[in-house]
């Protein structure tokens, strides 16, 4: 994808100062890839845990000093290139109006089905229920050095519109297809607003001073080509163009979407984020190299030896050896048993190609 004039003029004012993962991002890193991996911060950490036992999630999320203290750790303990700020995408809907409750999972006590409850959604304020979010945003690039990237992230209207209309979501989406496909009106119409909600929530992170934002579609995966280009495309497009006066890298994951990634790259993305059932290599072809690719070893395999984690950690460094736009991560996120070992040998393993 070409670089916007944006992006070309945020890259060109000083280039020495720019973090590493930017660099990756905007396609233009000479040395050896960024890390950072998706949930770095989570139940795998002692240090998390620790404040699990004294606080709810909600609670984790809702309090700037706690959201900030727990966004920090994976970075204190393993040196990433990224600090992803902690909070759940569901927040936003339930700040739309839809009531949310977590026992321990996220559940949506009334499930979105028809034209007037759809009606129903709120316009949100980001500054208001979602205002923590912000606060913490604000914090950890206040007090980061600039070398270290801030990312933020939202739901993309499709995942988002699965949990509001499934309630608990299951992984066959019967009730997120048969909106989809009885009423596609009414589809489109929930996920439009879900995607104006979602561009002012991205907007506000970055002004908040986000470096770099992810649009996590989560159950896209589950759809057909054809579906994807129809249901879900235009509305990833809406997020994204709202965004892209920032200049700032926005990623797209899609998991399960290896047979998407034509559609992704259409969607305004500048960064494509692929789990381990894609080839990066082919994916590089595919996109050429104006896009960033992101991924994507499998994070079942930190639960193997640290020798193996290292050498499949070094698979794929010597597969993007020389890739000016790649960013190594999971394809998917850190697991809650993982051991703290294996996440050190992978970070180490990276870090050590410079």
């Amino acid at each position: 994808m070409q670089k916007s004039e944006a992006e070309e003029n945020r890259m060109d004012e000083g280039e020495a100062a720019v973090s590493r993962f930017l660099r990756a991002a905007h396609c233009r890193n000479g040395g050896r890839p960024p890390v950072w991996l998706m949930r770095q911060a989570g139940r795998y950490l002692p240090q998390y845990r620790e404040i699990k036992e004294k606080h709810s999630f909600v609670e984790m999320c809702s309090d700037p000093d706690l959201a900030f203290e727990v966004s920090m750790q994976p970075y204190r303990l393993f040196g990433l290139d990224a600090v992803v700020v902690f909070y759940d995408i569901l927040f936003l809907a339930e700040g739309m109006g839809a009531p949310l409750e977590y026992n321990p999972g996220p559940r949506f006590l009334e499930p979105l089905r028809t034209a007037e409850a759809i009606a129903s959604l709120r316009d949100p304020d980001p500054a208001g229920h979602t205002a923590p979010v912000l606060e913490t945003i604000s914090r950890l690039r206040a007090e980061l050095p600039p070398e270290v990237a801030v990312l933020g992230f939202a739901g993309a209207p499709f995942t988002m519109a699965s949990y509001l209309v499934e309630g608990n979501f299951r992984r066959s989406g019967e009730w997120i297809k048969r909106l989809m496909h009885e009423t596609p009106d009414l589809f489109h119409t929930l996920l439009d607003t879900l995607a104006r909600a979602t561009g002012r929530y991205l907007e506000a992170q970055l002004k908040a001073g986000a470096d770099a934002v992810q649009l996590f579609d989560t159950w896209a995966g589950l759809l057909s080509r054809e579906d994807y280009r129809r249901f879900v495309l235009p509305h990833q497009e809406t997020v994204f163009a709202s965004i892209a006066a920032f200049g700032a890298p926005a990623i797209l994951y899609v998991n399960g979407g290896s047979h998407l990634l034509a559609e992704m790259s259409a969607s305004g993305a500048g960064v494509l984020s692929v789990d381990w059932r894609t080839s990066l290599r082919e994916a590089r072809e595919l996109l050429g190299e104006e896009t960033g690719l992101q991924g994507n070893l499998d994070p079942s395999l930190l639960f193997g030896p640290v020798g193996e984690v290292r050498r499949k950690t070094e698979e794929i460094l010597d597969k993007m050896r020389g890739d000016r736009g790649f960013i190594f991560n999971l394809g998917h996120g850190v697991l809650p048993e993982t051991p703290v070992e294996s996440v050190h040998a992978l970070v180490e393993t990276v870090q050590a190609r410079d």
